[in-house]
């Protein structure tokens, strides 16, 4: 039997796979609003088969959006945007919803990607002043940051719980908090970033404070929810947050009840050098797995069925999480089904779309034909 298409459970939340789709930015809301383009991108995609639909990052507060076209949930009418998306998929799909809370730090204010990605300087249209754990830029040239003081700090982690909150109101399943990609939770983690002086700088265990204490936070607001976090376990950097720190940062998250940790990599500076190649990440996740107890989800370049099986069978993962396949290939799953001969979830209007040779992809159905 596939590995990849047993039933598995982060915390309280039950799955029917093992196959994740990880959080994409689509840089298309409007003000933070949810648009007919997420009806569509995420609708597509809960019909994938995938067991976990992982919401793209989320802002939890204006200055924490990567772009002006991020999604946000930063008040109840982004919450409304994002309702009818919700339902849509409810009606038709049985797939877990997932949303990434985030605040982007020194990387906020930039430009979309298809739009060259750049820092916008707040004195520029659409542009703002960034927030981070010291005044150091992402890169020569970009926007200071203004160093979070005590006041600046309880605001996010508001933010955070607020957007929590509003995730029960919609009837989500899971929280990932976005801790990686060089966002605001990886700026305090990693000494690249984090220069301070105070209680949330210089050690290991002042760089987790914060992190740490905003992981409580949405606990603690969702007690009955899956909560997990996203690292990356490596800033490919000298001197950066690495793999033992990742270590060390894991066990104390699942101190605190953490559900699952998702293990990707980078971000956090332009030095990186990055070794790219077919699930280049998937060590880390392997050495997390291996010093925690806690459900792991391995990602970055999973593109072949019979990798995500080894992946799982060898024991270096919990569960996979595919993003770029995903977008490529939004059948991802049932093609892997096939490859695997497992089953996988379709919907019934799509029941007749199997081909002969896997006539029992979908189960055993019972089609007639006018």
């Amino acid at each position: 039997m596939s590995m990849l298409f047993t039933p598995y459970a982060l915390g309280p939340l039950q799955l029917t796979n093992r196959i994740a789709i990880a959080p994409m930015c689509q840089y298309s809301a409007d003000e933070g609003l949810a648009t007919d383009w997420h009806m569509i991108h995420l609708g597509q995609l809960a019909l994938s088969g995938a067991a976990l639909l992982i919401i793209e990052a989320t802002a939890v507060t204006p200055e924490g959006r990567i772009s002006p076209g991020d999604l946000g949930l930063w008040s109840d009418a982004h919450r409304e945007a994002l309702l009818p998306v919700v339902a849509a998929i409810r009606r038709h799909s049985p797939i877990k919803i997932a949303v990434q809370l985030a605040h982007a730090g020194r990387k906020a204010s930039s430009a979309v990607p298809w739009e060259g990605g750049a820092n916008i300087a707040p004195s520029e249209p659409r542009g703002w002043q960034t927030v981070a754990p010291s005044a150091v830029p992402h890169a020569e040239g970009e926007t200071v940051p203004l160093a979070l003081d005590t006041d600046g700090l309880q605001h996010i982690k508001q933010g955070f719980v607020d957007a929590a909150l509003r995730t029960q109101a919609l009837g989500l399943d899971a929280i990932e908090l976005h801790g990686a990609h060089g966002y605001l939770l990886h700026e305090f983690l990693s000494p690249l970033s984090n220069q301070r002086e105070d209680d949330y700088g210089g050690s290991l265990a002042n760089r987790m404070r914060f992190p740490l204490e905003v992981f409580e936070a949405v606990r603690a607001a969702a007690p009955g929810m899956c909560v997990g976090m996203r690292i990356s376990a490596s800033d490919w950097v000298e001197g950066g947050w690495d793999i033992e720190q990742s270590v060390r940062f894991a066990k104390e998250l699942e101190g605190r009840g953490c559900h699952f940790i998702h293990v990707s990599s980078g971000g956090v500076s332009p030095q990186q050098k990055i070794p790219v190649g077919a699930g280049y990440q998937i060590a880390f996740a392997e050495r997390i797995k291996r010093e925690t107890s806690m459900p792991t989800i391995g990602v970055g370049l999973i593109t072949e069925p019979q990798q995500a099986e080894h992946i799982l069978q060898s024991g270096q993962a919990d569960m996979v999480a595919l993003a770029r396949a995903m977008l490529y290939n939004p059948r991802w799953p049932w093609h892997a089904a096939a490859e695997l001969g497992a089953q996988v979830a379709a919907p019934p209007q799509y029941w007749r779309s199997q081909p002969h040779q896997y006539k029992t992809l979908f189960g055993e159905t019972r089609l007639g034909q006018r």
